[in-house]
């Protein structure tokens, strides 16, 4: 093979790699797909009780008027126990629209209508960014989907915008030990440490564990849960 070969070997085998990057990045396509496709309890990230999030929630001391922010919130039982423990300005945002509704005929009317439904891209919002400050952002599992820096750097954005001085922020995604890809998306694994680098010094971390989460088929997906309080300058 020729130099002028193997240059157009090399353009077209990069122009195959960031069609595929595009591809992976579409993700309103990619999750509407799924919550189109599947029943909520088939999915493998779902949870009959989110008991490790309940229980870092309750140690933030929240008031029952405290904004929480359910960040790629989809179709989650979360929202329905916070109902449940009297919270009562609660925001769910997701990509999918799909996720959002299902979530939404889940619960009755009068409980749908105290969430704020919130369709947005977390790294790049046109509605998120519009809330007031927020006591407590949630994520389980957004954050280990962003593989690029430019989608991090959207994320933190996002969060130090909308995390008031004194509140909090719980992340939880797939630890170092962990898959290494989900729902056919390439993730980024993290350990407490790299959470805590990742959110700077603005937070202060509070809490931390390892949570082995057994997937509706069965299988083990470890996880590490972080609770983190946004330092008061």
């Amino acid at each position: 093979m020729d130099a002028a070969e193997e240059c157009v070997r090399k353009e077209t085998e990069s122009t195959r790699n960031t069609m595929s990057e595009i591809k992976q990045i579409d993700y309103k396509d990619h999750w509407n797909k799924i919550y189109s496709k599947s029943e909520i309890n088939k999915l493998v990230w779902h949870e009959e009780s989110p008991k490790p999030s309940l229980d870092l929630i309750k140690k933030c001391n929240l008031n029952s008027d405290a904004v929480i922010l359910d960040v790629g919130s989809g179709a989650t039982t979360l929202i329905e126990h916070l109902i449940k423990e009297c919270y009562n300005n609660i925001v769910a945002a997701d990509i999918s629209d799909v996720a959002l509704q299902k979530a939404k005929e889940k619960l009755k009317q009068e409980e749908a209508e105290l969430v704020k439904w919130i369709v947005d891209d977390t790294t790049n919002p046109n509605f998120i960014n519009q809330l007031d400050s927020v006591d407590l952002w949630h994520d389980r599992t957004v954050l280990h989907f962003l593989t690029k820096k430019e989608q991090r750097q959207g994320y933190l954005s996002t969060l130090n915008n909308l995390v008031k001085p004194d509140g909090y922020a719980i992340i939880a995604v797939f630890s170092v030990d962990g898959a290494k890809k989900c729902s056919g998306l390439d993730i980024v694994n993290y350990d407490h440490k790299m959470i805590a680098e990742f959110l700077g010094n603005q937070f202060k971390l509070i809490k931390h564990f390892t949570y082995i989460y057994i997937q509706p088929s069965g299988d083990e997906r470890p996880y590490v849960y972080t609770l983190f309080q946004r330092i008061r300058n």
